[in-house]
């Protein structure tokens, strides 16, 4: 943080404590480590509607596109439920958020995305949770990812809790042993990565206004887009842009850590 004299104070250490707070109190959080580059190898993200491939990870795909990664996207619903005035045909809305998602990726290099087409907005059963939890497994088995990207654990949609459900349980049947990291859309969360995504934010902003049936009722690119400045407070003194991630299973790479 800074001073009254603007100078940077030092951030506090993972593990940090004031003598005075007993252990029955909240402990301080660790810090996030920081990322300018992301692990190598192969991708898969898995998004609740399409939109959310970009606006949770989409900073983060396009690096993974830069340095030559296959990345796979994986929309789980066909998001008819965002139309809630009525101005598309009900028949042709799914097809139109299918194609605003393939233009939104293209921003990012990215071209391979499959569409489930479940409907958005419904209660699932425990029989809906394990059909789909065997298409997650499909998915990974099919594209052997390195890399797994999954709405983080609290995000505050019913849709994203679900497919964190559905991922999670997918991981664990096939015994997934690479790194599986949770992005954020609707909560900010406590974060143990940042990932800097400066230089390709002008894309990601691209990518989110590709999808101009939901511009339309909210300015997701303004709010998506400061989340990511605020990301930025942290590592970069408040400077560019930065995306937060979550480990849900697997080792972060140490060589990838930036020292602060």
């Amino acid at each position: 943080m800074i001073d009254a004299a603007g100078l940077a104070l030092p951030l506090p250490a993972a593990g940090d404590q004031d003598a005075g707070v007993s252990a029955a109190e909240p402990s301080l959080p660790p810090l996030p480590v920081l990322w300018r580059r992301v692990p190598t190898g192969r991708v898969l993200a898995f998004a609740p509607h399409p939109d959310d491939e970009v606006a949770g990870p989409g900073g983060v795909l396009a690096l993974h596109a830069d340095q030559g990664d296959a990345v796979r996207v994986v929309v789980a619903t066909d998001g008819t439920s965002g139309d809630p005035d009525g101005r598309h045909a009900p028949g042709a809305l799914a097809a139109l958020r299918r194609r605003e998602s393939q233009d939104g990726l293209r921003h990012l290099g990215v071209r391979d995305v499959r569409f489930w087409g479940f409907p958005d907005g419904h209660v699932l059963s425990e029989a809906d949770l394990q059909n789909a939890a065997a298409l997650a497994a499909r998915e990974l088995a099919e594209h052997r990812p390195d890399v797994v990207y999954l709405p983080w654990e609290l995000d505050g949609h019913p849709d994203h809790h679900r497919l964190h459900v559905v991922v999670t349980r997918a991981l664990a049947a096939t015994g997934f042993r690479g790194l599986a990291l949770g992005y954020e859309v609707w909560n900010a969360m406590v974060p143990d990565v940042i990932v800097e995504t400066t230089a390709v934010f002008p894309r990601k902003q691209a990518a989110m206004l590709a999808h101009a049936s939901q511009i339309a009722y909210t300015q997701y690119d303004h709010c998506l887009g400061g989340l990511s400045a605020y990301r930025s407070l942290v590592h970069l003194r408040g400077r560019g842009y930065g995306e937060a991630l979550r480990r849900v299973s697997g080792a972060l790479p140490a060589a990838l850590a930036e020292p602060t």
